[in-house]
This record gives C-alpha cells, structure tokens and sequence, in this order.
C-alpha cells in the first residue's frame, strides 16, 4: 500500500527547526528520522481505507489475526514507498519549504541507510502478507509501492501536471487490499471504492499545492496549482469533486449496502461539494492565497474520506 494522501505527509513536518548534523543526532533524533521517513500520517489514512473495507468485505468483524497482518504488511509497505520517495526527492525536500526538515535533507540519515531502509521494509511486508494473508494482497500492495516509485516519483512528478491524477492510483490499492484480504478475489465493490480514492485524489492533493504553489514552481515540479491560474484550478478541483461524490453513490446498488452508507455519502458529498464551489468562487474573484483559503478544503477532504470509510465500516453491522 502506498500514499493516498501523500500530499497530507507533505504539509507536516518531520523534525526540528533546525538542521541536525549526522554526527551530532542522538538515538532519539535517529529513530524518529527513520520513522519521519516511512510518512506516518499519510499511512493514518491508507489504513483508514483498507480496514473499513474488510469489515465490508467480511459483512461484519473481520478475523483479528486478519486485521494484524494486513495491518502491519500494509504499514510496513506504505513506508517502504514513502522512505524510497524521499531517497529519490531529497534534492527538491531541501528547497521546499515544507519538506526540508526531512531525515535527508537535515542529513541524520544517509540516502544510502535510507534506500537500505526502504527496500527492507518492502521486503518484509511482502513476507508478512504472503505469508499471514495472501499472495494476492502480497502482490497488490508490491505493484502498489512499484507504482508509486517508479511512475508516479520517477516518470510522472517532475514531467506532467497529470502526475497526481494518475501517480495517485497508488494510493487507491488500500481498497483493493483489504477485500483481497478478507475474501481472496477481487470485485466489483472494491473497484467502486478505488475509485473513490482515485477521483477523489486529485482535489484533495490540488488543495494542499495550491498553498504552496510557489514551493513547486521553484523546484521545477508541474503540480497544476504551481502552472495554472487559481481559477482552473478551482474549476478542475469542482469537476473531480463531482465525480468523486457519484462514484461513492454506486457502492449503494454495486455493494447492495444497507440505508446507512448512501445517507453517509449523500451528506458528506454535499458537505464536500460546498467547499470545493466555494473554493472555486473565490479563486474566480482572487489569486490570493488569503482570499482562496486552499486548506480549507484540504481539510475538509481528508474529513470526507475518513468519515465515509467510517460509514463503509459500519454499514454491514446494522445489516
């Protein structure tokens, strides 16, 4: 499993204010370096989206057993991702405001330890999932992390403004997963969730940019906030926004889900339609982070989507 809300990682910071030479670093500065890499709060999220499902999936609770190992292979695989995306984006963390304070660029790890790091967690999460779960999900949550390495970091970032569109695809595996967990095959619910994930992606992350816009255009990566007028932005974020809140709609008659989910999902798609409008009006009218008021929906979109996987969660306990 890799990053849905990589962009949620990317606004925080992971260590102190000021740089901390390797040399000098304590064990306690060095433990928390190595988690800071594994990004723990975007894997808050991605587990937020794999467990709901499997309580979908089981049409109630879930094996305990089951939840541990697909819990911990998919938080060791989330943060084998996020440690190698800081190996290969440490050049560009150093020069971005909210990422400097990273373990590279503040160099209590050594990109070398990091990749060790990183490559040893995947293969340890693949162990676990294989072993304690199943082949299928072992082999998701690997194409998952491959993914997000190699096309969204590598090929996509630095090249496209649709590299969170498509780079995001990675982070919708957690659905997939955590089905696959439960049940051993794929489905059509599963694929209606990912798609969730996937629509609802890119205004998620465009929210996030759209603050630090300037981060991006100086270090060269086409995120569409850092290329775009703010008011495309708005009208892109509005249009994903739509879409996000009719897929979440079809779990109803696709899942065959009980009366709580759809009121879920009608509420907070209204919830999430009236901010993303009302970003989009005011960028029409202003190109000024105050007047656009970005993390307003930043927030509001990570609220969304935990609460509806809360509402996926719970739905089959009234059935």
């Amino acid at each position: 499993m890799t990053h849905v809300g990589h962009s949620r990682a990317e606004a925080a910071a992971t260590g102190g204010d000021e740089p901390v030479a390797g040399s000098r670093a304590g064990v306690r500065d060095v433990i928390a370096a190595y988690v800071g890499l594994t990004k723990p709060r975007v894997i808050e999220l991605l587990l937020l989206t794999t467990v709901p499902v499997m309580f979908f999936a089981a049409e109630g609770i879930p094996r305990l057993g089951l939840v541990i190992a697909t819990v911990v292979g998919g938080t060791l695989s989330a943060g084998s991702a996020n440690a190698l995306n800081c190996v290969y984006d440490r050049d560009i963390d150093e020069q971005m405001r909210r990422t400097r304070r990273r373990a590279l660029p503040r160099h209590i790890v050594s990109p070398g330890a990091a990749m060790a790091f990183g490559v040893a967690l995947g293969v340890l999460a693949t162990a676990i999932l294989a072993i304690w779960v199943n082949w299928l999900s072992a082999g998701l949550a690997l194409l998952a992390e491959a993914f997000y390495l190699f096309v969204y970091t590598m090929l996509l970032k630095r090249r496209t403004t649709q590299n969170i569109v498509w780079g995001g695809l990675a982070g919708c595996f957690p659905a997939l997963i955590g089905w696959t967990a439960v049940t051993g095959e794929l489905a059509w619910p599963p694929v209606v969730l990912f798609l969730v994930v996937f629509l609802w992606t890119p205004p998620h992350t465009w929210a996030l940019a759209l603050r630090y816009r300037e981060d991006y255009a100086g270090v060269d990566v086409p995120m569409l906030p850092a290329v775009a007028p703010a008011r495309e932005v708005g009208r892109q974020v509005v249009l994903y926004t739509w879409a996000t809140v009719v897929m979440s709609l079809l779990l109803w008659p696709v899942g065959g889900t009980g009366w709580l989910y759809p009121v879920v999902a009608v509420v907070l798609g209204a919830v999430m339609l009236v901010e993303a409008h009302g970003l989009w009006r005011r960028a029409r009218g202003s190109d000024e982070l105050s007047v656009i008021q970005p993390m307003r929906l930043f927030h509001v979109s990570n609220l969304y989507l935990a609460l509806l996987f809360v509402g996926v969660a719970v739905d089959p306990l009234l059935r």
